[in-house]
C-alpha cells in the first residue's frame, strides 16, 4: 500500500495560541483514516490546513509525492482533494442540484460530471427526490448528505470528511456511515474525523488519537477498539 497523504510534523497557530503542535499522519491509497478526540483536539485544524484553508508555521504535507503545503485551496482540489467540512457549509438560497454542479466548478469534463452528478444521486437517493428544491429548506440530515455529495462532485481521490454524523438522528447516522464504506468501495480513500468515536472506528481501516494539538496514539482501529484508554476515554464504556 502506498502512502497517498503524508502530514509531516505539522504545527499550525491561530494568531499566539498553537492549535497543532507537531501533528504526523499517513493515509494509505485505498484506506478509511479516523482522527478522533475531543473537542480543541486539533482535528478540524488539521483537515483545514491539508485543504489549504489554513497555512502551517512548520512542517509539510505531500500528496501523491507533491508537496501541498501553502498551495492554495482551490490547487488542492484540482489536485484530487476534496472537503465536507463540519457544519455542512452549502448554499442554502441554491437548489440541491445548483449546490452539486458547484461542487464541479473546476471539471470541464462535462459527461463525467454528469455521471458523477448520477452516481451521487444514487448514494443518496433522497437528493434525487429533492433534486430543485432548495437546499436551506431540507433536514439537517439531508444538508449532510448534499454536502458530502457537494464533495463527491469534485472527483476526489482523496476525500476530507469532518464530523458528517454531527447532530444527526441515530437511524441516518448509521446511512451516512454505510454511504462512507459504499464510497471507498468506488475507489475513494477517505479521511474522517468523528466525534462517533465507535462509529469512526468501525468503519475506519487506522485510527489517529488526537490530543492537545498531538498525536497521542495511532494503531489499527481493531487495536485502538480494544485498548482500555481509548475506551474509557473516548467510546463512553
Amino acid at each position: 500500500m502506498s502512502a497517498m497523504l503524508e502530514v509531516k510534523n505539522i504545527q499550525v497557530a491561530y494568531g499566539k495560541i498553537i492549535a497543532v503542535k507537531d501533528i504526523s499522519v499517513t493515509v494509505n491509497e485505498g484506506e478509511i483514516v479516523t482522527l478522533i478526540g475531543s473537542n480543541g483536539a486539533g482535528k478540524s485544524t488539521t483537515l483545514r490546513t491539508i485543504s489549504g484553508l489554513i497555512k502551517p508555521k512548520s512542517g509539510e504535507i505531500t500528496f501523491n509525492g507533491k508537496r501541498i503545503d501553502g498551495m492554495p485551496g482551490h490547487d488542492i482540489v484540482s489536485l484530487g482533494i476534496c472537503h465536507s467540512p463540519e457544519g455542512r457549509r452549502i448554499f442554502p438560497r441554491m437548489t440541491v442540484k445548483e449546490n452539486l454542479e458547484l461542487g464541479a466548478f473546476l471539471r470541464n469534463d462535462k459527461s463525467a460530471v454528469n455521471a458523477d452528478m448520477e452516481r451521487v444521486l444514487d448514494l443518496f437517493p433522497r437528493l434525487k427526490e429533492r433534486i430543485k428544491q432548495t437546499a436551506g429548506t431540507m433536514s439537517g440530515g439531508e444538508q449532510q448528505m448534499l454536502a458530502v455529495s457537494r464533495a463527491l462532485m469534485g472527483d476526489p481521490k482523496l476525500l476530507l470528511l469532518d464530523e458528517p454524523s454531527m447532530g444527526l438522528a441515530p437511524v441516518l447516522v448509521e446511512l451516512i456511515f454505510d454511504t462512507i464504506v459504499k464510497i471507498r468501495k468506488q475507489g475513494i480513500t477517505i479521511l474522517l474525523i468523528e466525534q462517533n468515536a465507535t462509529a469512526a472506528l468501525e468503519v475506519a481501516d487506522r485510527a489517529y488519537v488526537l490530543e492537545s494539538g498531538k498525536v497521542k496514539m495511532s494503531g489499527s482501529a481493531k487495536e485502538l477498539s480494544a485498548d482500555d484508554k481509548v475506551t474509557k476515554a473516548y467510546l463512553g464504556h
